[in-house]
């Protein structure tokens, strides 16, 4: 079980890929996407950790947002 600060921009499939690369094994999933724009804690299982995943995702999430009145954007999100 691993616990990775995710910094904005990889997917969590770029971190989870990058992870099969670096422990030589398909076997990596993680417990719940985080948008490419968000940071935060991404729970990533390898080998028999996957099993406890399902017991990982049955609790609530909590988030908090940064809002910027006055601002707009031609994608109306962070990126455009």
């Amino acid at each position: 079980m691993l616990v990775i600060d995710k910094p904005r921009g990889p997917t969590s499939h770029d971190v989870v890929s990058r992870l099969r690369r670096k422990l030589g094994t398909r076997r990596v999933g993680h417990a719940g996407t985080l948008d490419p724009m968000a940071t935060g804690v991404l729970v990533v299982a390898a080998g028999e950790a996957t099993k406890l995943v399902p017991y990982l995702t049955a609790s609530d999430k909590a988030y908090r947002a940064e809002v910027r009145f006055g601002v707009e954007t031609d994608t109306l999100d962070a990126e455009g």
